[in-house]
């Protein structure tokens, strides 16, 4: 096939592009700059799309020897991808940018490209497995993103690859220093990658500036002030800024988020259970909505966060009715879908965006059930 290698500058995206190389794909790798400012540099694994990236990129391709490009996204990215993450935490949401950043970037904007030039297939060095068009877990379940591409289509999975899936994370920085990649040893990129800073507070802050706000208890009592909703998230026990504690001495952890009063919810780690999500925007990997219910497990953030649930297809979106209480789980996050497989490689069935969550047989639940 021709296939397009989405090459980030990183060691996993350049084994992937190698392994196409060698299954006999004819190859052409491209850099994204998604950057306004690509002459900021990292700071170890803060950052992207630095000059240093597209380097790392352009030298990888020359081992390789395959054609290589740099494409201009930044507009893209900042309107889809950046716009909307603000957009999110000003609602008083929690939103995972690299999800949106695959959904609307890597496979939509550039396998759209791809495809009107004549391309087969995007190759990208995502740790996920694809058998046939089915959306798996990796083999290196700490290394896992199958949660960040569960937005895919099924049109879109079957113009993916995903060639390191089935490798452990340590074999591949081995496979490329036999293969003599000046990337095997870089660091993996971590946080979110147009925030090199790695404070999103004062990121968000600069962005939609100070709107003041009550930090209110599960009574009503007001245990605080904060400078805008978006400086949380449900979940958070750290930073929340309390002038006084709990009457009953318990730490406090954020539970709700009203962005149109300003107020922040608090309460202890029992509030924080729910037992029932609910989810718009649902996508269905294999194409097909289900028509009855589907035993499966749900996973609500990209690490951790996972229970057994019953799901019902309910119009755009579904409910999931949680086996094992939850904590932390926030609107805007996906919910993804996975049946278990018997070798440890769940299958995605789907995914949604988080509205809303309640709690119903939780009240009375201990707590250190709740996965993390």
């Amino acid at each position: 096939m021709r296939v397009l290698a989405a090459m980030s500058g990183g060691v996993d995206s350049a084994v992937a592009a190698a392994r196409a190389v060698d299954a006999g794909h004819e190859v052409v790798g491209v850099h994204l700059a998604l950057s306004a400012n690509p002459g900021t540099l990292r700071t170890g694994s803060r950052g992207c799309c630095s000059k240093e990236d597209a380097g790392d990129a352009r030298r990888a391709a020359d081992v390789l020897g395959i054609p290589f490009y740099v494409w201009d996204f930044a507009d893209r990215f900042k309107e889809d991808v950046i716009d909307d993450f603000v957009a999110a935490y000003a609602a008083g949401e929690t939103p995972n940018p690299c999800l949106r950043c695959n959904e609307k970037i890597k496979f939509s904007a550039l396998a759209d490209r791809a495809q009107a030039l004549g391309f087969d297939a995007v190759v990208t060095g995502h740790y996920a497995r694809l058998d046939e068009g089915v959306l798996r877990r990796a083999v290196d379940a700490d290394k896992d993103q199958s949660y960040v591409l569960a937005v895919l289509t099924a049109e879109q999975l079957a113009r993916a690859m995903f060639p390191v899936g089935d490798t452990p994370k340590p074999r591949i920085r081995e496979e490329a220093a036999e293969r003599g990649l000046a990337v095997a040893n870089k660091p993996d990129s971590h946080d979110i990658c147009f925030i090199p800073s790695g404070d999103t507070r004062a990121f968000l802050g600069a962005k939609i500036g100070i709107r003041p706000g009550a930090l209110v208890d599960s009574d009503g009592t007001v245990l605080g002030s904060h400078e805008g909703v978006h400086g949380f998230t449900v979940g958070q026990r750290k930073g929340l800024g309390l002038s006084h504690t709990a009457a009953d001495g318990k730490p406090r952890y954020v539970t709700g988020i009203d962005p149109d009063s300003g107020t922040v919810k608090v309460g202890s780690v029992e509030d924080l259970q729910v037992d029932i999500v609910t989810a718009d925007r649902a996508i269905w990997t294999s194409g097909t909505r289900p028509t009855d219910s589907v035993e499966c497990v749900v996973q609500v953030r990209a690490h951790g966060g996972t229970a057994p649930a019953v799901v019902e297809p309910d119009g755009d979106g579904f409910v999931a009715r949680l086996r094992a209480p939850l904590t932390g789980v926030a609107k805007g996050q996906a919910i993804v879908l996975y049946l278990p497989d018997a070798d440890g490689g769940d299958t995605v069935i789907g995914s949604g965006t988080i509205n809303g969550t309640d709690r119903t047989a939780v009240t009375e639940s201990d707590p250190s059930a709740a996965s993390a």
